[in-house]
């Protein structure tokens, strides 16, 4: 009973409601572009154009996802304020080689190339059980400049990243707009890395559905920042699920946050901590603690944010992670609408 019990749990879904946008992809010159690629930044959720140019894809208007339009040749375009109520007409422009030019010079490089990639690889995939069989499969058009005087890596690339995630069943391709390794010296080195960070937009494709890869998701999301944010928007903490502390001593959320509903999304006030110190360097700060084993740590850096129905948010880069949650990169990453199933008005 215990077993059918918990492969319920696995089976269970958040239905989601949301309408179809019709749209055509054209170059400037108004020729039809058919097999254009359609997708919503960091779902499953995508489509191509036909042979004249016309697709037509789902959309979940609480979701607050971008729309990416992209064709080999061509510069992608950006969509974040869809008006459904008319049909998208998208014109796409010859695209231009952006990649910030790399000087390639074998005898100035102190660190190799592989020493580059391998610190890619722990603060890009990661390096816990589920990044490990991760595999890019297009590193080649990854490039990294090494700044010597601020001791910070740069990686760039003009192609899209295909990642294999044979664990958790994806193959991912994602756009990478920004990565930065920081270091305390002149080093390449993990233990002497101070900041780091990257960005960029991503499709999900499911590659496998098995039973085994179903049981892998649900354990990942459980714990995981979009986890995190769907049960603040909900209120939902306890001891199986997130506890707050702060000091060793347990916190009252409603005490930390104030959570207002609206339509499509949730507001969230952080409740500025009063402290003897009188920091300002943050609004508030705390422990986080997950089925009582798995330890985090988040700092709003913002007064107001909101959460969108798929978990997440609109002030991602003013509120930071370290522990459990931080060490989950994209080895670990679910699309946003994972347990959510959209059903169209």
């Amino acid at each position: 009973m215990k077993k059918l019990f918990y492969l319920s749990l696995l089976l269970f879904s958040v239905f989601s409601f949301g309408q179809r946008i019709n749209g055509k992809v054209f170059s400037l010159d108004k020729t039809p572009l058919p097999g254009a690629n359609i997708f919503l930044d960091g779902t499953t959720i995508s489509t191509t154009s036909d042979g004249d140019g016309n697709f037509v894809i789902e959309y979940d208007p609480g979701a607050k996802n971008i729309l990416v339009i992209s064709f080999m040749g061509f510069e992608n375009q950006y969509i974040t304020d869809l008006d459904l109520k008319k049909d998208l007409v998208i014109y796409m422009d010859v695209a231009k080689n952006t990649l910030n030019e790399i000087v390639v010079n074998s005898k100035k490089d102190i660190f190799t190339r592989q020493q580059r990639l391998k610190i890619f690889r722990e603060y890009f995939i990661g390096e816990t059980r589920n990044s490990d069989k991760v595999t890019i499969e297009n590193e080649d058009d990854i490039h990294f400049k090494y700044d010597k005087q601020n001791f910070v890596l740069t990686a760039y690339s003009d192609k899209p990243i295909v990642i294999i995630n044979p664990f958790l069943g994806y193959k991912i391709s994602y756009g990478l707009k920004k990565f930065e390794v920081t270091f305390n010296k002149l080093s390449i080195y993990s233990r002497d890395v101070v900041k780091n960070c990257y960005s960029g937009l991503s499709h999900f494709e499911e590659i496998d559905n098995s039973d085994l890869i179903l049981k892998r998701r649900e354990e990942a999301f459980r714990g995981s920042q979009i986890n995190f944010f769907r049960n603040l928007a909900n209120g939902t903490w306890g001891r199986d699920q997130f506890l707050l502390s702060k000091n060793n001593s347990g916190v009252f959320a409603g005490d930390c946050f104030k959570i207002s509903k609206q339509d499509h999304l949730t507001k969230v006030e952080v409740i500025n901590q009063k402290n003897d110190t009188n920091d300002k360097r943050f609004v508030a700060s705390y422990d986080i603690l997950f089925r009582n084993r798995e330890e985090s740590n988040v700092v709003f850096d913002v007064n107001t944010f909101y959460i969108y129905k798929y978990g997440n948010n609109s002030n991602i880069e003013d509120i930071i992670f370290t522990g459990k949650i931080a060490e989950e990169k994209i080895g670990d990453m679910l699309p946003l609408n994972y347990g959510i199933k959209l059903e169209v008005q």
